[in-house]
């Protein structure tokens, strides 16, 4: 299931909302790059309703970042694409062979994403951080 842009912002407030969020003087709010959230129009919408909140969008394609999402992936790709089981113990089958198939073959990711892409992310938020308003001391 996709996030829809009015998903992540009912999230968003139901967090912000409440303490400690409310009153803290900076929230870091980690993004992916879905459709719901990513790029500058999001982070407006964001700040603009949350002035200390801090929008930080990981890497474009970063599902690496959750090892499950990488297995669902493959599992989207090579077991339920078609969807052309004729019932629902089929489907179960086919998803215990799989899992038991994956188990043998499994060989760590290669990844992409280099310490100088870190770095650049980095400099990118510290950017960001100048930006943000102190909360009004009372």
């Amino acid at each position: 299931m996709r996030a829809r842009r009015s998903d992540s912002g009912e999230e968003v407030d139901n967090v912000m909302r409440r303490s400690p969020y409310r009153e803290a003087r900076r929230v870091f709010w980690i993004l992916d790059n879905g459709s719901a959230h990513r790029g500058k129009p999001c982070v407006k919408r964001l700040i603009t309703k949350y002035p200390h909140l801090v929008p930080v969008h990981g890497p474009i394609h970063a599902s690496w970042l959750n090892q499950i999402e990488i297995y669902f992936s493959i599992l989207q790709r090579k077991v339920l694409t078609p969807n052309d089981f004729h019932s629902l113990s089929q489907l179960a089958e086919r998803l215990a062979d799989f899992a038991k198939h994956y188990a043998r073959i499994a060989q760590p990711f290669q990844w992409t994403f280099t310490r100088n892409d870190l770095k650049t992310m980095l400099r990118n938020l510290t950017a960001a951080m100048i930006h943000v308003p102190p909360l009004n001391a009372e």
